[in-house]
């Protein structure tokens, strides 16, 4: 990403130069620091992680402390959300590794 010197608001390539989007003002590209930024072209999917309900991993944490009421399985992947204000616990969400049950853990 590149700024804008007279404003400070974020600049857009259009051909050999940067374009102001609020007060139009033009630079020319940085050739030294071309090869810091990456277009979404160049980028790859590799590192995502595709989650879906029939998934085998989820890519997230795993808790063993917990019992899924459904199938009885003691282990479920979890995520760790500030559902209330900040003075409270967080609420874990979890989905149980065996049959894919939903539900959350109050602290």
């Amino acid at each position: 990403m590149q700024f804008c010197d007279e404003c400070s608001s974020m600049m857009h390539a259009s051909g050999d130069e940067m374009v102001c989007s609020s007060c139009g003002a033009t630079q020319s590209k940085d050739a030294d620091r071309a090869a810091e930024f990456v277009s979404t072209e160049a980028q790859t999917d590799d590192d995502v992680i595709e989650s879906s309900p029939d998934a085998d991993f989820e890519g997230k944490p795993t808790a063993s402390d917990v019992t899924c009421d459904a199938c009885g399985n003691g282990e479920a992947w979890y995520t760790i959300k500030q559902t209330a204000s900040a003075d409270e616990p967080p609420t874990r969400f979890f989905k149980c590794t065996e049959c894919g049950k939903r539900w959350r853990g109050y602290s």
